[in-house]
């Protein structure tokens, strides 16, 4: 009888490591982490999660005069140098940073490198899955040194890729999910291995923008002090908030018999006060920092923020038109985004939020909104489920992979 030193059905009881690369500039990264989190629990998977955060990893190396950080002179990280820039609409400075971000993960990608072969030695990871650019080069490497049958899958939490040496890497040995046709053309355009290539339905989004109670909407708008019946945009600009909010409420003051709106700033608690304090006759709520803005989304009829992947997806997700911005102040990795709108008819794309009052005007019109939401509802959105399947798949292949390398012996 031959016996196997490793018995299947005792391994399958263990749970899966799965290790997800992410980091603190903007919230999308944190995000895609929460919504793969929170879909494992919810299908009961057997999955352990553990976080690489490579803002941490990068402070910590740099404190140890292990790797070259140039954001030292300025005396600020460059994951708060990105928050403090989106809160600020410092988007003039986003070009030399992506510049000199790119130049130290050449400058310091040997050291990198030793230092994650290392990290993976001591996570054990069964599995990698990276939410972040920059990185999937050298990681995909240093964790086929540490734990060759250990799977790596890149996410893009962008729509499209900003070659070269961002997020699709041809020379890394990765699975790359892309979440539209135009980052799909760019990764066989750049030469990626085509059977490594994922086509997603869009962007990872958490799993409780798809479940949605039944609410009474009228008489929830009541309770924030609005009107039950009146138009409702709800106002993002992400976890930071940004100053253009307040703009936007000024620029629309004039519509307040027949728009209202819901701002959820984030935390910026200073631009909420100040929305708060602002005069006028126009209804509005003011919301910080909530987990609950699917909730939100819900009571309203269309959304206006910048092009942010995440937002953007979420509010679609909800079937809400959007309102946008893609012009000189649009962060450059985010231009993309505003054609990707116009493509699939989902909103209107404005060079600055200067022109709100344009857009706004034509989602007063019944007709004009009810067509922008009709092809919102028409995009089917699961990418967060077709990830969870493209883990299964690479750590059963995995499974399958080592267990045929493991040696058996004879008994009689």
């Amino acid at each position: 009888m031959i016996k196997n030193k490793h018995s299947p059905q005792s391994k399958d009881k263990l749970k899966y490591r799965i290790n997800v690369v992410t980091g603190q500039g903007g919230g999308g990264h944190y995000a895609a982490y929460r919504a793969l989190k929170a879909i494992a629990e919810q299908q009961n998977l057997p999955w352990e999660f553990q976080v690489t955060d490579t803002d941490d990893i990068v402070t910590r190396l740099s404190q140890q005069n292990k790797i070259q950080n140039a954001y030292e002179m300025f005396g600020i990280s460059g994951h708060d140098l990105y928050n403090l820039m989106q809160k600020n609409g410092w988007t003039w400075l986003w070009p030399f940073k992506m510049r000199l971000n790119k130049y130290m993960m050449k400058l310091n990608y040997e050291a990198g490198c030793e230092f994650f072969e290392q990290h993976w030695h001591e996570q054990q990871p069964d599995l990698v899955v990276s939410f972040m650019p920059l990185y999937n080069k050298g990681l995909p490497e240093s964790l086929h040194r540490a734990k060759p049958n250990a799977p790596y899958i890149t996410v893009m939490t962008d729509l499209a890729d900003y070659p070269p040496a961002f997020w699709l890497e041809p020379e890394a040995d990765t699975h790359t999910v892309c979440g539209s046709q135009r980052a799909v053309e760019q990764a066989h355009e750049l030469g990626l291995q085509p059977d490594k290539i994922m086509s997603a339905s869009g962007m990872v989004v958490h799993p409780k923008f798809y479940q949605r109670p039944p609410l009474d909407i009228a008489a929830e708008r009541q309770k924030l002090g609005l009107d039950p019946n009146r138009l409702t945009g709800i106002v993002i600009f992400g976890g930071n908030g940004s100053k253009t909010m307040l703009d936007i409420a000024k620029r629309l003051e004039r519509y307040y018999s027949d728009l209202q709106l819901i701002f959820l700033c984030g935390r910026n608690r200073e631009i909420a006060t100040t929305l708060q304090q602002l005069p006028g006759k126009q209804k509005r709520a003011v919301v910080d920092f909530t987990e609950d803005v699917p909730y939100y989304m819900q009571l309203a009829d269309f959304f206006i923020g910048k092009p942010g992947p995440g937002s953007l997806s979420e509010a679609l997700v909800m079937d809400l038109p959007v309102i946008t911005e893609c012009g000189a102040a649009t962060l450059i990795h985010e231009r993309y985004n505003g054609k990707w709108v116009e493509d699939n008819h989902v909103g209107i794309v404005l060079k600055s939020f200067k022109q709100i009052r344009k857009a706004v005007e034509q989602f007063l019109l019944p007709s004009t909104l009810k067509r922008y939401r009709q092809a919102a509802i028409a995009l089917e959105n699961r990418a967060i489920f077709e990830v969870v399947d493209l883990i299964q798949k690479r750590l059963k292949d995995s499974r399958k992979t080592q267990l045929n390398s493991i040696p058996v012996s004879t008994t009689l």
